[in-house]
């Protein structure tokens, strides 16, 4: 993963994937042309056509992927491009199969089972990955029982096992609900097209929540470059006397350990920014406590810039890059910021947000944050873009919803 993270920034525009709805159209028109012109006794050739356009499809969404991690890491392109990956590699493994089985045997392997694969591959996707999915959701669920347990009962704690419970009945009521089910055409058409749709939604949702966990994990191993002129340290909480917790103490040290390999490494001494305002529980504000830290280990006070109203991730990096302007006036360059391993992303996505030119670095943690941060995550996604969001999932109820009546009605 380090060396995928390596080059980051490098790029100066963002790629694109026009292409590849040009050429979904031009492929698939192909496809209905050599079908209506004979190709349905030849059905090794349809399926052929299709599978050169999910090779093409996935080198596409590899190279999109290769090419935003260069222009931006911290991007919600790169959960997209990751999920729906995963998803075109199942599709390309169904239609080798399926190629293999027509060339051997061509009447019984129709043309047919090309659309009716495609109709399909929602549900089999979901079903077929639902193990993995069940052996995440365990681990949601006692991540989540320890998270209560250290931290107490909060909405940010349930979540986790709240998703793991929608992801668990949700797969098991889509089996159920597809498992035999008769009655008229029409009847049989009104089940078969709900079920895709819900298929549709699902195969959406877990390609985002495959695609999350691996952004996550890609930012949490990038390494900075040892050129920072100034450090954000982000806040997280402190003990009741005042003093950083031990993931606070974690971000800190994280920073301080940076600090140290770029002065050896280039003498340059980076500006540490404690940033963090106080919260109604708390003595001081996170600044001034991750700020006497700082100074306790060595840094000189006046090599530190505390930023101590801000109350979010958001503010942290805003009012941060605020307190940077004023000591820098024009300042432009590209700083760091260090925080816990599985928040790197979202702080990644929130500094481009307020305009700074940022780079994570991760403070590592207890294995039963991750699960739960992952979620946190993923609803996070939810959240943003949801124009971007409703367009892809809208367009895949469309397309399952069609791609089923055809393949019932052809």
């Amino acid at each position: 993963m380090k060396s995928l993270t390596r080059n980051i920034n490098t790029a100066s525009r963002k790629p694109k994937l026009y292409d590849l709805l040009i050429a979904a159209v031009v492929f698939e028109a192909a496809t209905a042309i050599a079908l209506f012109c004979g190709a349905w006794d030849h059905p090794a050739w349809a399926t052929g056509m299709q599978l050169v356009f999910l090779f093409y499809t996935l080198a596409r969404l590899i190279a999109a992927f290769v090419g935003q991690i260069r222009y931006n890491l911290y991007s919600y392109n790169t959960i997209y491009y990751t999920g729906f990956s995963a998803f075109v590699i199942y599709l390309i493994v169904a239609f080798i199969l399926l190629l293999i089985h027509q060339v051997r045997d061509p009447e019984t392997y129709t043309a047919a089972q090309s659309l009716y694969i495609l109709a399909t591959s929602a549900e089999n996707y979901v079903l077929l990955t639902f193990p993995l999915m069940a052996v995440f959701s365990v681990a949601l669920c006692v991540s989540n029982v320890v998270l209560i347990r250290r931290e107490g009962r909060r909405l940010a704690n349930l979540l986790g096992i709240l998703l793991s419970a929608l992801i668990v009945a949700g797969t098991a009521f889509l089996f159920r609900f597809d498992y035999s089910f008769s009655g008229s055409f029409t009847e049989v058409l009104i089940h078969d097209i709900a079920a895709a749709v819900l298929s549709a939604v699902y195969l959406y949702f877990e390609c985002m929540l495959i695609g999350t966990a691996f952004a996550a994990a890609l930012a949490a191993e990038h390494e900075p470059r040892f050129d920072k002129e100034f450090v954000i340290i982000l806040g997280c909480g402190l003990r009741p006397d005042g003093t950083p917790t031990p993931l606070l103490a974690g971000r800190i040290d994280r920073a301080l350990r940076f600090r140290r390999e770029q002065i050896a490494a280039t003498g340059l001494a980076p500006v540490l920014v404690a940033s963090g305002g106080r919260g109604p529980d708390e003595a001081v504000a996170e600044g001034e406590a991750i700020r006497r830290y700082i100074v306790e280990h060595g840094v000189p006070a006046e090599q530190v810039i505390v930023e101590d109203a801000s109350a979010t991730t958001f503010e942290n990096l805003s009012f941060s890059r605020d307190k940077i302007l004023a000591a820098r006036p024009g300042f432009d360059g590209e700083v760091a910021f260090s925080t816990t391993r599985y928040h790197v992303f979202r702080g990644g996505l929130f500094a481009r947000r307020v305009k700074l030119r940022a780079v994570g670095m991760g403070a590592r943690t207890r294995w039963y944050f991750w699960p739960n941060a992952w979620v946190r995550e993923f609803v996070g996604l939810l959240t943003a873009h949801r124009g971007k969001q409703a367009i892809i999932l809208s367009a895949l109820i469309v397309v399952y919803t069609l791609m089923t009546y055809f393949s019932m009605t052809v």
